[in-house]
């Protein structure tokens, strides 16, 4: 596998990135998160995260508070999350800890091709820029974490699809899975703090320029414009279509491993076969403020009910 070096001819920095599949993923090196990063470093982090979408810094000492410190180097940080509880003493932080929902919820979900994947918190206004999570107790094997491509997904769409595409809109919201049944108190949760917007199906990038099949299949919920049956097949075709396995790559937890996504230009899976284990699981996940998304005609997302997100 080969790796890129990143040089400036003004200091000797660098951080090694090896790339893990042929349009997205890459591990970082020479990057030390539990410590200030030089702007240069910052510079070329955020140069990797825009061309490999997804970046994974393997043995990484931190705990929550250099965490939070190393997330606010690339921006302002949202509370973790709007719907689920978060840390007390670090709200910036969200808990993504095995089993978290088992008391919410009873039965178990319809499986469709698409079941889990998602883009972090599409039903507001101003989805994250990015997300950072950092494994603190992982699975020796199992729990694994895949992310999509959505640009390359939108590239093999056909040209008739893809002119098709550019024009539409989706509403996102939350929404629970079809065969799961929540506690009364969750639904609560989920009527107090309901998002619902209207996004470009396709997004045009703002630091690359790339156009983004922009599509949640979680939140995704109609496409605008369409009658019932039409957004109902085109959605499900395009949701599948996101996932294929060549526009994917998969990541092995490790202790001391941080990850982070482009979430204007990725979906990811979180993984349900620890469930079925005895291993614990917990890592812990920061979120970047996000920009109102663009589309293709230059037409921003609309909000149709609930707030910005905002810094914590």
């Amino acid at each position: 596998m080969s790796v890129e070096t990143l040089h400036s001819e003004k200091t000797p920095e660098t951080i090694e990135i090896k790339p893990l599949a042929l349009t997205i993923g890459a591990e970082i090196g020479g990057a030390d998160l539990s410590q200030t990063l030089s702007q240069q470093q910052r510079d070329e982090i955020w140069a990797a995260f825009v061309k490999w979408k997804m970046l994974v810094f393997r043995n990484q000492n931190l705990d929550k508070s250099s965490f939070v410190a190393v997330s606010k180097q690339f921006g302002l940080l949202s509370r973790g999350h709007n719907i689920h509880a978060v840390d007390e003493d670090f709200p910036e932080i969200y808990g993504v800890i095995k089993n978290r929902h088992k008391a919410r919820q009873t039965g178990q979900p319809i499986f469709e091709p698409w079941t889990g994947w998602h883009t972090d918190l599409t039903p507001a206004i101003n989805p994250p820029t990015g997300s950072i999570l950092w494994g603190v107790n992982v699975p020796p094997y199992g729990g694994d974490t895949q992310w999509t491509d959505l640009g390359a997904a939108y590239r093999a769409l056909s040209p008739t699809m893809r002119e098709f595409v550019d024009g539409l809109r989706g509403v996102h919201t939350y929404l629970t899975y079809p065969g799961v049944r929540p506690n009364q108190d969750f639904l609560d949760r989920i009527a107090r703090n309901q998002k619902t917007s209207e996004h470009p199906i396709v997004r045009v990038h703002p630091d690359s320029g790339e156009r983004i099949l922009f599509i949640s299949p979680k939140f995704l919920r109609e496409i605008v414009g369409l009658t019932p049956t039409e957004s109902t097949a085109l959605m499900a075709m395009l949701k599948t279509h996101a996932i294929r396995p060549e526009f994917t790559v998969r990541v092995k937890w490790e202790p001391n491993t941080a990850a982070m996504w482009d979430n204007r230009a990725t979906a990811h899976l979180a993984p349900r076969d620890i469930n079925d284990s005895d291993f614990p699981r917990e890592l812990y996940r920061t979120t970047l403020v996000g920009k109102v998304p663009v589309g293709v005609d230059g037409r921003e997302s609309v909000s149709l009910e609930g707030t910005p997100l905002l810094a914590a």
